[in-house]
């Protein structure tokens, strides 16, 4: 994606002409350094010669596949290292090699203040200082104290615990003290509602849950009495100490007492029961994006090979490196990424969106966000953050001055044109994109992204103004988030890798939606995955479980995903529809309205939009959260007047956004049906403590529909 060039001749050409003075100058530097920093094995060359490079091959030569990895071995990789094939395995490996490196990292909180806005609402601000640090040794002991403490509780092995919280360090610290005495660890999304929180507290029949005291005061304490064999409460936090008015039967403990009672020398020398490979690790329950939230059964073993898969694709991966969390823990993505950094000995600091940089909203004005003061190497991000960052960065670029401007772009589409050649451009990451690069610490050097489809226009600007690769990957929880990433040298869009060294991926036609392993140029069909890193299935769901999963004749194990793929020439797997987001309109059209809503995303009025479409209806309507900023600047080109939410329920800009949004479908080239021909207009985003969308911001379409109802009746005419 170029970025528009309006600019004045005489710049053009001044810039042009210290472009190619610097270029000669550097030119024999550039390329002895080129050749003694890459190693053997890398790939280098222009974006043309990387794409012809294999990323993945059908085993069978069939177009269906199976398609595994170039340069898989013949059995697929199960862990990382000999004989470490669990995950207290894992942690004790990394613990004894790394014991005094710093583990894990909190930032210290040195002020909190109220802080009133222009509409009335009031916003808690703070102040933050430098991380503290536990190293490998001190993370190990607290979590072999805790485990040993929670046994002391009659917490059983084999028998399921569950862990409600948000993501911090104690998270980590509790879940690996669950892994080492083989407490089956069952995961809940800390921005769930009452019922949803109570059905996986029952239906994994708990007696031991651990959680925050936020969280115990705000949401579990209201459904205790919905969890009767709930029997101890252990909170991460160190204050209060007493916990007066619970109900009978429940005690309340803090952490740092139950590691106490866990070092005690009669209860640290008790033997613990070690996990087996085959022993459940996980009970992750889903985000509930289509119902009530399913439990996915995930073994040491699956977690095992999903992290092999996935460290394969991280080049030079080590204990130097820093990794920022803030991504829920409950969700697949962000365990599986501080688990390959563990593995690694690298270092996690933590984080949180509200914290995350200097500009969010829960950082007070001068004080600084995480990202820099932690300055990590490696982040992973959903696309709903990085779309984020691209629209904020262009909105301060719009700001610029017209030289400001004039050199933002001139920069940046040199970069994309030397970055297609293959060609590294340090001046300008040093003199243009430091600042944009300073946003995220000015160090990372790998960011990945995953959970949903990433624009090619944001990906494409994450590589050019971060001056680092984004290796864009697909996995469900099911796979324990492994599936694909793409190699971080193939700067292609809009795909998302061959698959991981522990998987093979086939595709298998989907006749009623069209799409086939014989089609041309590319075969297409739903994404099936298979190896060591599929789930052991859904937690007491088994007609769900013969429905999702099957073995296969050599005895591997397989997932349906209801993802529609793809395989391109080189191996590589780019996801173009989904089976439940596939909607037949009344003339026959089908319309993938995920494929309706990618595309719009990138369109600067809009911040977030759900598509809908009715099978009794011939036109697509849709759902729109406006970007503020751009809403109010078209407003006020047609002098419309009001409230940003008189603004949002006013029938003329209803009709300004739709005329917008229909150029901008054009423009992406949607066909005519796939473009909704009403919308309506949110004034409040959509968060996960709204219920619309889930902690990896994905759309709840059965809970946007439900909540926008009588829009929808109102947008097809009272029906």
């Amino acid at each position: 994606m170029r970025l528009k060039e309006d600019l004045n001749p005489t710049l053009l050409l001044l810039f042009r002409l210290v472009v190619w003075f610097y270029t000669v100058v550097t030119f024999l530097p550039y390329q002895l350094y080129t050749w003694a920093s890459v190693s053997v094995g890398d790939v280098c060359g222009s974006e043309e010669e990387r794409a012809k490079k294999a990323k993945a091959r059908s085993v069978l030569g069939c177009p269906e596949g199976p398609y595994r990895a170039v340069g898989a071995t013949k059995r697929l990789v199960t862990s990382l290292h000999p004989g470490v094939d669990t995950l207290d395995k894992m942690f004790e490996y990394a613990a004894t090699r790394f014991p005094d490196r710093d583990c894990l990292g909190t930032r210290e909180v040195i002020s909190e203040e109220d802080e009133q806005q222009n509409n009335g609402k009031v916003f808690k601000k703070v102040v933050l200082g430098e991380y503290c640090w536990r190293s490998y040794h001190e993370v190990f002991a607290a979590a072999s104290q805790l485990g040993s403490g929670l046994a002391s509780l009659g917490q059983q092995p084999k028998h399921n615990i569950a862990i409600f919280c948000e993501t911090r360090a104690e998270w980590i610290i509790a879940a690996q003290a669950c892994f080492m005495y083989n407490f089956p660890l069952a995961t809940l999304y800390s921005t769930l509602g009452g019922p949803a929180i109570a059905h996986g507290l029952n239906e994994t029949q708990v007696t031991h849950i651990i959680t925050s005291r936020e969280l115990l005061e705000t949401r579990l304490k209201a459904i205790l009495i919905e969890v009767p064999r709930l029997q101890h409460i252990i909170v991460l936090d160190d204050t209060p100490t007493s916990w007066p008015g619970y109900p009978r039967g429940i005690s309340v403990h803090n952490m740092a007492a139950v590691q106490k009672l866990g070092a005690r020398p009669e209860n640290a020398a008790q033997q613990r029961e070690q996990p087996l490979p085959s022993d459940i690790a996980v009970i992750m329950y889903t985000s509930g994006s289509t119902g009530i939230p399913k439990g996915v059964m995930i073994s040491h073993s699956n977690i095992m090979a999903g992290i092999a898969g996935m460290a394969e694709r991280i080049p030079n991966l080590c204990e130097e490196d820093t990794y920022i969390g803030y991504l829920p823990l409950a969700h697949v993505l962000e365990l599986s990424a501080e688990l390959v950094c563990i593995s690694h000995g690298c270092r996690i600091g933590y984080s949180s969106p509200q914290t995350l940089a200097d500009q969010s909203t829960k950082i007070k004005k001068g004080s600084k966000g995480d990202t820099s003061v932690l300055q990590p190497t490696l982040m992973a991000a959903v696309p709903e953050i990085m779309d984020r960052i691209y629209k904020n960065v262009m909105t301060k670029v719009e700001e610029m001055n017209c030289l400001q401007r004039t050199l933002f772009t001139l920069a940046y589409n040199y970069k994309l044109e030397q970055f297609t050649k293959g060609h590294s451009t340090p001046l300008c990451d040093r003199l243009v994109f430091r600042k944009v690069r300073s946003l995220l610490g000015g160090r990372t050097r790998v960011l990945l992204s995953g959970g949903a489809p990433l624009s090619a226009a944001t990906q494409r600007f994450m590589n050019v103004c971060f001056c680092c690769p984004v290796g864009q990957g697909y996995g469900l929880t099911e796979t324990c988030g492994a599936g694909t990433i793409s190699e971080l040298w193939d700067y292609s869009t809009g795909r998302v890798g061959g698959p991981l060294v522990c998987c093979e991926i086939k595709l298998k036609d989907w006749v009623e939606g069209g799409y086939r392993s014989t089609d041309e140029p590319h075969p297409r069909g739903e994404i099936l995955v298979g190896g060591p890193n599929v789930t052991m299935g859904y937690y007491k769901v088994e007609a769900k479980n013969q429905e999702d999963f099957f073995v296969d004749e050599n005895g591997q194990r397989w997932f349906r995903t209801g993802d529609i793929g793809e395989f391109h020439q080189d191996g590589c797997l780019k996801i173009i529809d989904r089976k439940k987001d596939l909607v037949k309109l009344q003339a026959g059209e089908y319309v993938s309205l995920g494929k309706v809503e990618a595309m719009l995303k990138n369109c600067p009025l809009v911040d977030n939009i759900c598509a809908y479409a009715n099978s009794d209806e011939t036109y697509v309507i849709g759902f729109v959260v406006p970007n503020q900023k751009h809403l109010l600047a078209l407003a006020d080109q047609y002098g419309i007047q009001g409230s940003w939410e008189e603004l949002c329920n006013t029938e003329a800009v209803e009709e300004l956004v739709l005329k917008v949004l229909t150029e901008a479908a054009l423009a992406a080239q949607l066909e005519r049906f796939e473009i909704p021909r009403k919308i309506c207009l949110s004034p409040e985003p959509w968060t996960p403590e709204t219920g619309l969308v889930t902690d990896a911001f994905k759309l709840k379409r059965k809970e946007l529909k439900t909540h926008y109802q009588e829009d929808i009746e109102r947008m097809y005419g009272g029906k």
